[in-house]
């Protein structure tokens, strides 16, 4: 990996995350009351728990609002969980500007158009294996995984390991 690519990855202290494509893989169940439905992958949670154990912080930016995605959000103790953010590039400068951090200081994982100013706006931007074509030609990592299975998870665990932090937080599981 070029030093350049390492530095970068050094000074990443915000993950923000996509959730429909990202942490689902983009189904969204209407029942039959008119709630919904989503799934989510235990990789990518554990992975978040991971992330924030390293002194990490994370946020959901999604284009639409949903309960599903607010209770996601709880579970994990996710202090970031911006909904309804149709125009995301904004969302995410005003997170970062109250947050105190530079943009190369964040990253970002996207599947889809609207993620593309956040992509190319942050230090390191990663799409889903899923993603459209414009989306991975503009990241800088690509995930063998598609969104909703583990994709979320192989990027944290690639920035932790690639910034030295993984063999400390795997203390807590190989002692």
């Amino acid at each position: 990996m070029p030093e350049q690519h390492q530095t970068k990855l050094a000074d990443i202290q915000l993950l923000v995350l996509d959730v429909d494509g990202v942490l689902t893989d983009g189904t969204v169940v209407i029942n039959g009351d008119g709630s919904e439905s989503k799934a989510f992958n235990v990789l990518d949670g554990h992975g978040i728990r991971m992330w924030q154990r390293a002194g990490l912080k994370v946020a959901f930016l999604s284009g639409r609002l949903s309960e599903p995605t607010r209770h996601r959000a709880e579970q994990l103790q996710i202090d970031h969980c911006l909904q309804d953010s149709h125009d995301k590039l904004p969302a995410l400068e005003k997170l970062l500007q109250r947050l105190g951090l530079a943009a190369q200081q964040a990253a970002y994982i996207g599947d889809d158009l609207m993620d593309l100013p956040a992509i190319r706006h942050v230090g390191f931007g990663a799409a889903v294996a899923n993603a459209i074509d414009e989306v991975k030609q503009s990241a800088d990592y690509v995930t063998k995984r598609p969104g909703g299975s583990g994709a979320v998870r192989e990027v944290i665990e690639y920035i932790l390991k690639e910034t030295g932090r993984w063999p400390e937080l795997m203390k807590r599981y190989v002692p």
